[in-house]
């Protein structure tokens, strides 16, 4: 059985001018849409915790899991009430230095402020039923570390999460997708149970747990092309 987990970075309106990382903003009517149509075609939407019982094999069903990037304030505001309806789960990575800030990782490249959720919203995120998952203090390309900050990213970056929570984060992302096998043995050492990466393909029993694949979502995935993506493309 092979369980497709989809990655999303923000649900928001989209920007009128071009600009870096536009691609990766779903209109929040067209997320909807997605949503709707997975619930019709009979898929329960489920946060990464909850999926790799699936991804392993030891559940079946038709599963799909949804993950975001980053941990933007608008996924709460504009993905979890249709969410919420359609009775799905799913995880926000989030980049804790970042908490109550926004994505300086992006600005350098031209991209416009983005505010990330603040401590109380990621709680209102976790009350919700939703996952707080870990994608580093900084969004740091962990390939660029010494292997001493790299430790720290990946571990700081699930203790702080814990602080704010108040329960394990047993979820990593590699900030893109970036890491190696020295980087998948920290955030194993680091007490977390599955990494996912922006390798594009479905997740099966022979994925190692520490370098998951994922389904890119963008804004110009035409609804056919979503469940295309979604429920019928094979990439190995």
């Amino acid at each position: 059985m092979s369980v497709p987990i989809l990655l999303y970075h923000q649900i928001g309106q989209l920007p009128r001018r071009k600009m870096s990382g536009r691609s990766l903003i779903v209109d929040p009517k067209s997320f909807y849409a997605q949503m709707k149509a997975l619930k019709k075609l009979g898929y329960q939407g489920i946060s990464m915790r909850e999926g790799m019982p699936y991804i392993r094999g030891e559940k079946t069903g038709k599963v799909v899991i949804i993950t975001f990037d980053d941990g933007f304030v608008n996924v709460l505001e504009n993905a979890a009430p249709a969410l919420a309806e359609f009775g799905f789960t799913s995880t926000n990575y989030c980049v804790s230095n970042q908490t109550g800030g926004s994505n300086e990782w992006d600005q350098k490249s031209g991209a416009p402020f983005v505010p990330c959720m603040t401590k109380e919203q990621i709680r209102e995120w976790a009350d919700l039923g939703h996952e707080v998952g870990a994608h580093t203090l900084d969004h740091a390309h962990l390939s660029q570390c010494s292997q001493d900050e790299a430790r720290r990213q990946i571990t700081d970056c699930k203790s702080a999460l814990e602080d704010i929570v108040g329960v394990s984060v047993p979820s990593f992302a590699y900030p893109y997708g970036d890491n190696n096998a020295t980087h998948r043995k920290i955030v194993q050492e680091a007490g977390y149970e599955s990494a996912t990466t922006t390798v594009r393909r479905r997740a099966n029993a022979q994925d190692d747990p520490f370098g998951i694949p994922r389904i890119y979502v963008r804004r110009n995935d035409i609804l056919p092309l979503f469940l295309f993506k979604t429920l019928l493309q094979r990439r190995k």
